[in-house]
């Protein structure tokens, strides 16, 4: 987990400007080099799409940048879910429900 505080997380998550989810992979050699293409899913289907030579350099930091932005999301959620139970378990360690520790026992009445 990174160890930022929430604020420093989100600056950094705000820093990110393009991005694209998915896989740039290699279709095939050719006679010009190698053609690619980008994976993802959407709408619960597998999606290709053709990406020129020209752009694999943009396409390749837009994906890296997608990478980047889940994990500091995921920090981010960690970092609230640790800070939330934190705070409810200080929160139960302070309240005691009354009669819990009552050394005194009620009887049952018989109908």
């Amino acid at each position: 987990m990174n160890t930022n505080n929430p604020s420093k997380l989100l600056e950094q998550l705000a820093k990110i400007q393009r991005m694209e989810p998915g896989k740039l992979c290699v279709m095939r050699k050719g006679p010009d080099g190698h053609y690619y293409n980008l994976q993802c899913r959407e709408h619960g289907k597998t999606v290709s799409r053709y990406v020129p030579q020209d752009q694999v350099a943009a396409v390749a930091e837009h994906t890296a940048n997608h990478q980047e932005f889940r994990a500091l999301v995921e920090d981010y959620a960690q970092h609230i879910i640790d800070q939330t139970r934190r705070e409810r378990m200080e929160g139960a360690k302070k309240k005691t429900l009354p009669g819990l520790f009552s050394s005194r026992r009620t009887k049952k009445s018989k109908p």
